[in-house]
């Protein structure tokens, strides 16, 4: 494909952790993704683990405003489980919505985002 078959689409995404090794681990061990290293400040995944390109920068985390990232996950219930396993928190318990069903979660390394299933 040509980059011109990209405008308009979501090519990277980019989050701040507070601690680079921890984002790295919770992320490998809950969600399989594998990373890239450039430096102890930044590191990036790739769209075969994770589904989309981007990184961690290291920096205080996002404020209010921030979009809200949604994982998907075929079984809900083990990957909130998973999420609690590696260290992260529930911030946003499970709750219905047209569709299916979601929590939110914070990675214990500056990032909340969430997860959902039909």
């Amino acid at each position: 494909m040509t980059q011109a078959m990209h405008h308009h689409h979501i090519g990277y995404i980019e989050f701040t952790a507070t601690d680079i090794p921890r984002v790295k681990e919770f992320y490998a061990r809950v969600f399989g993704w594998a990373f890239e290293d450039w430096g102890p400040d930044y590191v990036s995944f790739n769209a075969q683990s994770a589904g989309i390109n981007g990184g961690f920068s290291k920096g205080e985390a996002a404020g209010a405003g921030a979009p809200l990232i949604v994982l998907y996950s075929a079984d809900l219930k083990a990957t909130e489980a998973e999420v609690v396993a590696a260290g992260g928190s529930i911030v946003v318990p499970t709750f219905e919505f047209p569709g299916g069903r979601r929590f939110h979660f914070s990675d214990g390394a500056g990032s909340v985002l969430a997860v959902w299933s039909e």
